[in-house]
């Protein structure tokens, strides 16, 4: 299977956290499935460091290479579908994150329950 990480799964993992569930590092760690980091994580998780909300790994982008997640570029097919979802959401890196799944087919891996209202396939773990 394909899954695309929301970016609290991702730090989780990176950071070996706790408040990841065993199921879900199972998940990840699989070499039968195809596990998808979004450009739009990367952003989100250099916004938050720069305002001081969040303390990530210092060079992400190494500890990706190392982790075997495929980075996920954003393209003009998943801006556009941005457009197309209902404001259940109002996160603009979580409905990118849905667009994406949506556009490419994949199960998005989340504790985010307001997920749930797009018609996007789920994994829902609990932190």
């Amino acid at each position: 299977m394909s899954f695309l990480l929301d970016t609290h799964i991702l730090l989780w993992f990176l950071e070996n956290d706790s408040k990841l569930s065993n199921q879900v590092r199972k998940v990840i760690t699989n070499p039968e499935n195809l596990i998808f980091v979004s450009a739009i994580s990367a952003w989100e998780i250099s916004i938050k460091q720069s305002l001081g909300k969040l303390i990530a790994p210092s060079n992400l982008e190494e500890a990706l290479r190392f982790s075997r997640l495929e980075v996920l570029a954003i393209t003009l097919a998943h801006g556009i579908k941005v457009a197309d979802l209902p404001m259940y959401h109002k996160d603009p890196f979580d409905r990118m994150l849905i667009a994406q799944a949506l556009v490419e087919g994949l199960t998005i891996i989340t504790v985010d329950q307001k997920f749930k209202f797009y018609d996007v396939a789920l994994l829902i773990t609990e932190s």
